[in-house]
């Protein structure tokens, strides 16, 4: 029997409402040449014995104690055939075509060694919020990185394992050596970690899809809702990359800060948190003014939105919130539809 061309890896921790779902999506994709391992990361809850009643041969589970999302996808990545991984989060959601897209994005482009695609948010019930992630999508620099991931969740990248071989370290974190691809001492920011060492020490391109093959769930309960931890592991990726690579952090240190502020104030205003939404945007301001000049409409626009939830009651905020996504998602829409246009040609 031959080993599958992709090995898809979903971390399992506390997901029961939504880890069906996530499994599905995976089982429905329109490219069937992949096997599905579920990393059980010690889930206290009935995550694991739903993933059970999947009957489906491409499937299996691996169980092991609690080491956090990076160490639940270095699992995943041992235990992998394929030359291709693709990474899901077990609250989020594929579209059926998204590994046939991106598999022929990485066959015909060589020189790419991480492909990802835009995300459309969903809520907890898994409908539509009409809006979107845009991020950059070719010519990715360490200074995108800083500014913040263009592959904005674990969710979207499919990965050579040839580029993820480049990046492998060893060393001995839970009793033993072991080889390790993301760093297992992150809780958090570990996946932009990983980005940055593929960037500066290899020669491998992070090239993204137009299309919004991901559906990222805006989920209260989630990791990313810790805002205060994830500004915490953030500067704990700045230290790290200052150990092999100083001359970049020296450079960019302030402006990367800077916009992991506003990033995290987004998430703020996302949450429904008016006053920390607002602290971080002055902390954004006061770390880098300049980002007013590079990105002027997102900066301006996320301390806008800040104030209002700050300072307008909830129903009226709703109603402004509401109007202010319907145009958000729209414009987005057809900018999405413009590159992909572009793209064909």
């Amino acid at each position: 029997m031959t080993n599958p061309t992709v090995s898809v890896i979903i971390p399992v921790y506390g997901v029961e409402k939504y880890i069906a779902a996530a499994v599905q999506s995976v089982l429905n994709q329109t490219y069937s040449d992949f096997e599905l391992i579920i990393v059980d990361d010690g889930s206290p809850d009935r995550s694991v014995e739903i993933c059970q009643q999947f009957s489906d041969p491409r499937l299996k589970i691996v169980s092991q104690a609690n080491r956090g999302l990076a160490g639940a996808r270095n699992t995943g990545i041992r235990h992998a055939q394929g030359d291709y991984l693709a990474f899901l989060d077990g609250d989020d959601l594929w579209l059926a075509d998204k590994l046939e897209k991106q598999i022929a994005h990485l066959e015909q482009s060589p020189e790419v060694g991480v492909s990802f695609c835009r995300s459309a948010f969903i809520d907890e019930r898994g409908e539509s919020l009409g809006t979107y992630l845009m991020p950059k999508l070719s010519d990715i620099t360490v200074v995108d990185l800083l500014r913040g991931s263009p592959l904005g969740n674990g969710s979207t990248p499919v990965i050579r394992r040839a580029t993820l071989e480049d990046i492998k370290f060893q060393d001995n974190l839970h009793g033993s050596v072991e080889d390790f691809y993301f760093d297992d001492r992150f809780r958090r920011s570990e996946d932009t970690e990983c980005w940055l060492r593929i960037i500066l020490q290899t020669q491998w391109k992070i090239e993204g899809l137009p299309e919004a093959l991901t559906l990222y769930r805006v989920n209260a309960g989630g990791l990313s809702a810790n805002l205060l931890k994830q500004l915490e592991s953030w500067e704990q990726v700045l230290d790290k990359t200052r150990s092999y690579a100083p001359e970049v952090i020296e450079r960019w240190e302030k402006l990367a800060k800077s916009y992991q502020y506003r990033y995290l104030a987004r998430s703020a205003v996302r949450l429904k948190d008016g006053s920390q939404a607002v602290a971080l945007m002055h902390r954004a301001l006061a770390a880098y003014w300049p980002i007013l000049l590079e990105e002027p409409r997102r900066t301006i626009l996320t301390l806008i939105a800040a104030y209002l939830l700050w300072l307008l009651p909830e129903p009226l905020y709703a109603q402004v919130e509401s109007l202010g996504a319907k145009l958000t998602g729209k414009n987005q829409q057809q900018r999405i539809l413009k590159d992909r246009t572009q793209q064909a040609f």
